[in-house]
């Protein structure tokens, strides 16, 4: 697979991986070997960072559209993600009230489809309890 497709896979920011790593192709026995036994500088990339932007999200509980409007555009290190989250900004506050809000309207919906589907199941089948 190509070194972005793996550093995706592996959580990493592709311009801080090794050049051995960013130059060449990865077989699927050296990415499971990645995984299985990770190398120390795939480990200190996942502990430390830069992270890419998916990962800087996830770990500041926002979206990466979120990120971009904020204007966030840079990888950010684990010690840059632990100054937001301990000082956040206003920006962070209202995205991470958005995403809130967000997941909670996709689990309304999710419950609303249930209930909307086991009710047809049941006039289905002829159960007219419901």
């Amino acid at each position: 697979m190509k070194p972005e497709t793996a550093a995706k896979k592996l959580g990493v920011y592709l311009p801080a991986t090794p050049e051995s790593f960013r130059g060449s192709a990865i077989t699927r026995e050296q990415f499971a070997a990645l995984q299985s036994e990770p190398p120390t500088w795939l480990a200190d990339l996942r502990r430390d960072g830069p992270h890419p932007r998916d990962v800087v999200a996830r770990k500041l509980g926002v979206s990466t559209s979120g990120l971009a409007r904020a204007g966030v555009t840079d990888a950010l290190t684990t010690e840059q993600i632990r100054e937001l989250l301990a000082a956040p900004p206003e920006w962070l506050v209202r995205e991470r009230a958005t995403q809130a809000a967000v997941r909670s309207e996709n689990t309304r919906v999710k419950q609303q489809r249930a209930q909307k589907s086991a009710r047809s199941d049941k006039t289905a089948r002829g159960d007219r309890r419901a």
